[in-house]
């Protein structure tokens, strides 16, 4: 839709609020992403990591003429995981991204693309759920709304509420990302920068007036339970930036999970043949598979300058291939621990922030069970089971059911940060056991384990080597380093030395922990290969790096 004809009751998307570009309108245009000189058109580019973003780059990139080369150390996919339980004739464990907000309009571009199925996820108090059970400090609440909940429930999620409209003004905040007005906007998200970079989400929340006149317990629930996805003490230490952005881009609402699993979009991605239109160069029927003969290359060990102002890459297997440009979507991270990056491709600037990025642990333990069995109900009328919010090791427990004749999921614990911690040093079965034995103190009479069919699947992303952590948690003080790595595809003003070289992926972005800031930073990252290598965007669908001096992201001072 035009921004001139949205207005207030439009959508919540993630429409900046840092760079508000609409990256969805861009990728969706009939004219395309731009036009590469025809001596380019066949000419490889690198790139990192077959996750989202370098599958959305890889895509991108081949519409337009190019050949892009993947390079991949571990699973195609990258933190959009799901494995099948053995046996399970397609049902999956989503292992790392699982729930999508609607918002993410730039990602449901590529999920519609491909024809997927999507429905509601089952998050506290939503339809999606059938019912919540809270378990605080010993005492279990049922409830199929808030106003089952006790008012102390009610008190918090008000409280949040007002807390929101008195430190960040977000009525009229939400209004401008609704309607895409620019410059509002960007006046109202620009004063806020400031003013919230160097103070924590605790912060936030304990100084509010709206929380100040309420007890320590109530902002005790908020960190237990929360409102919308669940408990929000793992973020305390964040900076309030990085909540406000979740809170105002619609990201903790209105989510949807992929059926059958959200792999299935980047490995789509990896089969899809554009329609012939869209294709520059390549024939008809063209797929990144067919241009990788099936599988894409191993991962990367080295990064280097070579003659001719070519970039050299080096894979596991020592073979050395020369590219006019890299786009690396691994977590930063990774550029100094698993890749031996040559130290003059990036500033020592930028070096900082990528050296800077924090990452939060997060685990996951999921079951297969023989149908879902929740769903029965008990004489008092609620369900056996509920969706699980509690104080105790389990954090947050989610039901998927996949029809009353199919084994279900249960997502046993999903925890972070150090109620992850605490089931790192433990295998697979162990985790299992210590998350049943935590859920028979909220559920005396249900005998979970006779359910459980297959073998149990967990995950812990701090324990990967090839990812070191979840997502990134900006801590306060971050803003600066978050500008840098954002704004890196805008190598105008870049010493020789350091130009064609370039990030993505959601730690680059300022909504890490969603996909969309994944696609949305890979976006950028073909507008600056595509203008490095001599192209253009159409006149009448202008590219990101078309419009960031007016609209990118504000810079405060060293």
């Amino acid at each position: 839709m035009p921004l001139s004809q949205r207005s207030a009751d439009a959508p919540v998307t993630v429409f900046g609020p840092d760079f508000p570009f609409a990256f969805d309108d861009w990728i969706a245009h009939p004219q395309g992403l731009g036009e590469l000189p025809s001596e380019r058109l066949g000419q490889e580019v690198a790139i990192v990591g077959a996750g989202m973003a370098g599958m959305v780059a890889a895509y991108e990139l081949m519409k337009l003429g190019l050949k892009p080369v993947l390079y991949e150390a571990s699973r195609m996919g990258g933190r959009l995981r799901s494995q099948a339980f053995e046996g399970g004739q397609g049902v999956v464990a989503e292992l790392g991204g699982m729930r999508f907000p609607a918002s993410g309009t730039a990602f449901f571009h590529y999920v519609n693309r491909l024809g997927l199925k999507t429905r509601p996820f089952p998050n506290p108090l939503t339809p999606a759920a059938g019912c919540t059970v809270i378990d605080l400090e010993g005492q279990t609440h049922w409830a199929r709304s808030l106003s089952d909940l006790p008012p102390l429930f009610s008190e918090v999620a008000e409280a949040w509420a007002q807390a929101l409209e008195e430190g960040a003004g977000f009525t009229g905040l939400l209004q401008a990302l609704r309607e895409r007005d620019i410059p509002r906007l960007k006046a109202l998200w620009d004063r806020l920068v400031p003013l919230w970079d160097d103070r924590t989400f605790y912060d936030f929340v304990a100084t509010s007036e709206a929380f100040a006149q309420l007890s320590f317990h109530h902002r005790e629930v908020f960190g237990q339970v929360g409102f919308g996805t669940g408990g929000w003490d793992s973020d305390f230490p964040n900076s309030m930036l990085e909540i406000l952005r979740v809170v105002l881009t619609g990201c903790d609402e209105n989510q949807h999970l992929i059926v059958n699993g959200v792999q299935q979009v980047p490995l789509g991605l990896w089969q899809h043949a554009p329609a012939a239109h869209e294709l520059r160069h390549w024939p008809a029927g063209t797929t990144l598979a067919s241009l990788h003969h099936g599988a894409p290359r191993a991962g990367v060990t080295a990064i280097a300058r070579a003659a001719g102002n070519q970039l050299a890459v080096t894979d596991t297997w020592g073979n050395t291939q020369t590219y006019p440009a890299v786009l690396t979507t691994c977590q930063s991270w990774l550029l100094t621990t698993q890749i031996a990056v040559e130290e003059s491709l990036f500033s020592q600037k930028h070096w900082m922030a990528l050296d800077r990025t924090r990452y939060m642990q997060s685990s996951k333990t999921f079951v297969m069970v023989d149908r879902p069995f929740w769903n029965d109900l008990k004489a008092n009328g609620w369900p056996t089971l509920g969706m699980t919010l509690t104080d105790r090791l389990t954090r947050g427990t989610y039901l998927f059911d996949n029809g009353p004749d199919q084994p279900g999921v249960i997502c046993l614990s999903y925890a972070w940060m150090g109620d992850a911690l605490k089931m790192l040093p433990h295998g697979t079965h162990k985790r299992v056991q210590l998350a049943l034995s935590a859920l028979k103190k909220i559920y005396p009479d249900v005998d979970i384990a006779s359910h459980i069919i297959g073998d149990p699947i967990s995950v812990s992303w701090e324990a990967d080597p090839h990812f070191l952590g979840a997502f990134k948690g900006a801590l306060p003080g971050h803003y600066r380093y978050n500008h840098r790595m954002y704004s890196h595809f805008m190598q105008d003003g870049f010493a020789p030395a350091e130009r064609g070289i370039f990030i993505a992926g959601d730690d680059v972005s300022f909504t890490p922990a969603w996909v969309e800031g994944a696609v949305q930073t890979s976006l950028n990252a073909v507008w600056g290969i595509v203008k490095h290598l001599g192209g253009r965007t159409h006149a009448d669908n202008p590219g990101p790096g078309d419009v960031f001096a007016e609209r990118g992201p504000m810079a405060l001072p060293d």
